[in-house]
Formats: structure tokens, C-alpha cells, sequence
């Protein structure tokens, strides 16, 4: 028992230094390309009946030919407030930019996005053999 004690307080004693000296290193996960971008938009101003009429009458169908283009993946509303999420098909922020203002509101100025490039999960590069060359 007394042996089993001091292997305990050993390895409690050795274990911390340890865990320091191999974590002085941040780990490093492989780039991944920026694919899509994460548009959040917000409007710059409250709700009213005009901005209504102008959603359905110029933004809407400009909106779904965007997406029938295929430039706007994925489309959906904000729930807690005023505003949409679009996942939109570019490789750069830039791009994303570019495509955005030709949207109605946004070139009236009542509506801004916020703008994410995202792009494939890289942690899941290190499920793969020789992930560290990758």
C-alpha cells in the first residue's frame, strides 16, 4: 500500500511538468479553403410598410434568381429578429461582396451583411493516415 501511495504522488507530482512541456506548442490544424460565405443581414432601420412593399416588389425576385443561379445555396430568416442567412456559393469574401451588392437593399442602403468565409471541417483532416503531412 505504502508503495502504491508514492507512485501516486510520483506521477501527481511528475504529471503537471509534463503536460506543460508537450502543450508549449499550440496545435496546428491544417488550412482549409474558404468555399462558401456566411452572409448575415441585418437591416439598417426599423420594419415598415414601404420596405415591405419594396421586398416583394425588388428584392424577392432578385433574391431567387440568385439562388436559381446558384450563386445563393441556402437561404433562411433570422428568428430573433429582422434579417436573413444566406450561405452563399464563393471563395472569398470579396466575391461574396461583389454578388451581394447588386441586391436591391443592399444598394439602398437598408440592408447590411455581415460577411463569414467558412469552408470544410479541418479538424476531420486529422482523422486521416498521416494527417501531419497533410
Amino acid at each position: 500500500m505504502k508503495n502504491l501511495v508514492l507512485a501516486v504522488l510520483l506521477f501527481a507530482a511528475t504529471c503537471p511538468a509534463s503536460l506543460r512541456a508537450q502543450n508549449t506548442e499550440p496545435a496546428r490544424l491544417p488550412a482549409v479553403p474558404t468555399t462558401k460565405v456566411l452572409a448575415i443581414g441585418h437591416l439598417t432601420g426599423p420594419r415598415t410598410p414601404e420596405i415591405i412593399k419594396l421586398l416583394a416588389s425588388d428584392e424577392l425576385p432578385d433574391t431567387v434568381k440568385m439562388y436559381l443561379s446558384g450563386k445563393i445555396d441556402q437561404w433562411y430568416s433570422l428568428t430573433d429578429r429582422d434579417g436573413v442567412v444566406f450561405v452563399i456559393n464563393a471563395s472569398s469574401v470579396s466575391d461574396a461582396q461583389a454578388f451581394l451588392g447588386n441586391l436591391p437593399f443592399v444598394q439602398k442602403n437598408i440592408m447590411t451583411f455581415e460577411l463569414i468565409p467558412i469552408g470544410p471541417l479541418s479538424p476531420l483532416a486529422l482523422s486521416l493516415p498521416h494527417a501531419s503531412q497533410h
